[in-house]
Parts: structure tokens; sequence; C-alpha cells
């Protein structure tokens, strides 16, 4: 959706990702093979600052705890 809304290709993307088109795919339909590098990558490529995945991150860590 993100990817979309920036009216980037999956090429695009992947290029800016140092990826290839066929991973940015698969991690668009959700395949549980992706990697967390690459998704962190994705967030990066997408504008996310790395204060905001921190966030997140905390955020998420905070809600587990309970």
């Amino acid at each position: 959706e993100q990817r979309q809304q920036r009216q980037l290709t999956q090429v695009e993307l992947a290029r800016v990702m140092k990826s290839s088109q066929s991973r940015v795919a698969k991690m668009e339909a959700g395949d549980p093979s992706v990697s967390l590098d690459l998704l962190i990558r994705s967030l990066f490529a997408l504008g996310m600052s790395r204060n905001a995945l921190a966030r997140i991150v905390a955020k998420s860590e905070s809600s587990s705890a309970i």
C-alpha cells in the first residue's frame, strides 16, 4: 500500500532496498520466508525513520510484557 501510494513499482522499491523484485513481491504477499532485515529495509526505503521504528518496537515490547 505504501509503495503504491508513493507510485513506486516493485522493481523501483527493490532497487532502493538493494534487493530483487521477486523478494518484494514475496514480502507484499506475506510470505513467511521473508527476512526481518528485508522488512526493515522496506520500511526505511518507504520513509520510516529509525526513531519511528524504535517507538513501534518499544510499544510492542511494553504491550507483550503485560
